[in-house]
Order: structure tokens, then C-alpha cells, then sequence
């Protein structure tokens, strides 16, 4: 009897994930299944989409289930319905839509003993609102281009310096951007509020960090984006960079309730210098070169959630690169 209590307090409990809006997410469903393996924990890692069989993330999934829109206003519990049915240990959502649904149930799910990595609603109220983002980052001294609405363009098209670079307020996925020559291009309206910034050139940086669950920046692995397809990182490089590693301890400053995986995107112009155009509260799309650069996210958040002995740290490999390629998933 005292060895079976032992062996019980010794041997981690089962541990499976949810991969939610898996889509084409593989390589991130490959990430945490190793790191499941790696860390002796059994689990399973499973996935969600609004059409999984039409998603290759699903299809390599231990299983995968059917959910409503991100913006359905039961995404959330059913999210929750799968988790508890399947044993789920921690919830991974990876775009923007489903973030503030599932934060804002953060606290359903953790009365059930289940993690979603996920920020606090603030946290995400500014980061899904490029205006609002801007704005905060601004006025906490972190770098970002100088940016207007359209109302404020419209009355001060000076503001900016022409050609302007226009994208919606909440998009994402590269959606609705645009570039405009001068004020008299402008459409007399658009579908949605839009946003207006001076047009950077320059080297575009990803930077993705960790931050654990105590609030302290852990990892920033900032790499440079050599080729970009649909608006994801196609070839890339990490570039070990002090001033990127301060801008994200900016943004942690900025955003305090910022927790567990986020990545920001910069542009180097060679007149306004380095400035911050983009935050996601996420798992990024490049994420698969900071892990196999030494930075293993889906690691850290698995020991975080099975309270094993902490490794996250700064150590990861610089010039590591990676070069995507189309692959495909085979049935029938």
C-alpha cells in the first residue's frame, strides 16, 4: 500500500492536448506530441476545426472533432464539452478570433482542472484592436509606426507620410491590407474600421517569447523573415538581438497579464528605425523554427500544466533556419 501511494505521487497523471483550429497547424501538433513523449507523460494530442476533415492538422491528430465558428457564440462551450469528454489537460487556440471567447472563459475551464493558454480579456482587447495596440505601445515608449483612423487621415492626411499602408483594425491573416499613393485614392468608404501608418520598408522581424505562468519573461527568440507566404514566414533565419529581446520586455511591461507564448513582428526602416506593427497572443505560425532552435514552447507549457521541474530558458541556437515546403496528408 505505502508503494502504490509512492508510485502515485512519482507518475505524472495522463496529460492530453487540444489543438484548436488546427487547420494546417502540424507542425505545432508535432511539437507538443514530442514534448509529451519527451517528458514521460502519457496523452494524447487531439484537434478541432470547423471542418476537420478538410484540415491535415486533424487528419494527424490522435482524433478530431467538429466545432462552430470561433465567433459562434457556443464555441466556447463546446470547446469545453470536447475537453472534459476527452480528458484534455491544456487547450491551444491558434487565431485570433477564438482568443477572447475562450479567455473570457478562462475561469469555466479551470474549475474543471483544465488549462487554456490564453491572456486575460484585457490583454486581448488591446492586442485584437491594432488602434488600441498602437496606442498603448506608444505611449509606453515602445517603438511603432505613427498611425491614424481613417476619420483622423481623412481631416490631417498630412499626419503620415504618402503612400500609406492601411489594414483593418481587427484583421488578421493578412486580410483587407492595403496601400494607398495619396488622400484621393481612398474609397468613400470601407467595411470595417481601418487603420493608417506610415509605409515601412526594411527587414521584417518575428520575435516569439515565452512568458510563464508567474509573469516572467523567459525566451525571446527573434527571427528574421526571409520569404513570407500568406502572410506566414516562409523562410526564416534566428537572429540573437539584444534591442528586439528589450522591445519585448516593453511589451510585457506594457501588457503585465501577458502570459505563456506571444510573438510580434517588426520592421527595421532605415529612416524611423525599428517599430512594432504587429502582436499576436498566440502561438505564431513560425513557431516551429524557435522550437527547433532550442526554444521548445509546447515543452515549457506542458511542464507548467503537469507541475514538473521548470526548463525554460534563453539558450536557443542563433542562425538556425527554416525553409518550409508544401507536404500533404494521404487517406482512403
Amino acid at each position: 500500500m505505502i508503494q502504490e501511494k509512492a508510485n502515485a505521487m512519482t507518475t505524472p497523471k495522463p496529460l492530453s492536448v487540444l489543438i484548436c483550429s488546427a487547420g494546417r497547424r502540424v507542425g505545432l501538433l508535432n511539437s507538443f506530441r514530442t514534448s509529451l513523449r519527451d517528458l514521460g507523460l502519457e496523452g494524447r494530442v487531439i484537434a478541432c476545426d470547423l471542418d476537420p476533415g478538410m484540415s491535415a492538422a486533424c487528419a494527424a491528430a490522435d482524433a478530431a472533432f467538429a466545432v462552430p465558428r470561433a465567433t459562434d457564440p457556443g464555441y466556447a462551450a463546446a470547446i469545453l464539452d470536447i475537453a472534459r469528454a476527452e480528458g484534455v489537460g491544456l487547450i491551444v487556440p491558434t487565431i485570433d478570433p477564438e482568443l477572447l471567447p475562450l479567455a473570457q472563459a478562462a475561469q469555466e475551464f479551470a474549475a474543471a482542472g483544465i488549462r487554456v493558454h490564453v491572456s486575460a480579456p484585457p490583454v486581448i482587447d488591446v492586442v485584437r484592436d491594432k488602434s488600441e495596440t498602437a496606442r498603448v505601445l506608444d505611449m509606453a515608449g515602445v517603438p511603432v509606426p505613427r498611425t491614424l483612423t481613417e476619420a483622423q487621415l481623412r481631416a490631417t492626411p498630412d499626419g503620415l507620410r504618402w503612400p500609406v499602408f492601411a489594414k483593418p483594425s481587427g484583421g488578421s491573416a493578412s486580410r483587407g491590407l492595403a496601400v494607398f499613393d495619396h488622400i484621393d485614392m481612398l474609397p468613400d468608404t470601407f467595411d470595417e474600421p481601418m487603420i493608417f501608418q506610415d509605409r515601412l520598408t526594411g527587414p521584417e522581424y518575428t520575435i516569439n517569447m515565452f512568458v510563464d505562468a508567474k509573469g516572467a519573461l523567459q525566451c525571446v527568440v527573434p527571427h528574421k523573415r526571409l520569404a513570407i507566404r500568406a502572410g506566414e514566414v516562409e523562410k526564416g533565419r534566428t537572429e540573437r538581438r539584444e534591442d528586439l529581446h528589450e522591445i519585448a520586455a516593453g511589451i510585457l511591461r506594457t501588457l503585465p497579464d501577458l502570459r505563456g507564448v506571444a510573438c510580434f513582428q517588426v520592421i527595421e526602416d532605415p529612416e524611423i528605425g525599428i517599430a512594432v506593427f504587429e502582436i499576436n497572443a498566440r502561438f505564431g505560425g513560425g513557431y516551429p523554427l524557435a522550437d527547433y532552435a532550442g526554444a521548445p514552447f509546447a515543452r515549457w507549457l506542458l511542464e507548467e500544466v503537469a507541475d514538473l521541474p521548470r526548463s525554460a530558458d534563453n539558450a536557443w541556437r542563433d542562425g538556425a533556419e527554416m525553409l518550409r515546403y508544401d507536404d500533404a496528408v494521404y487517406r482512403g
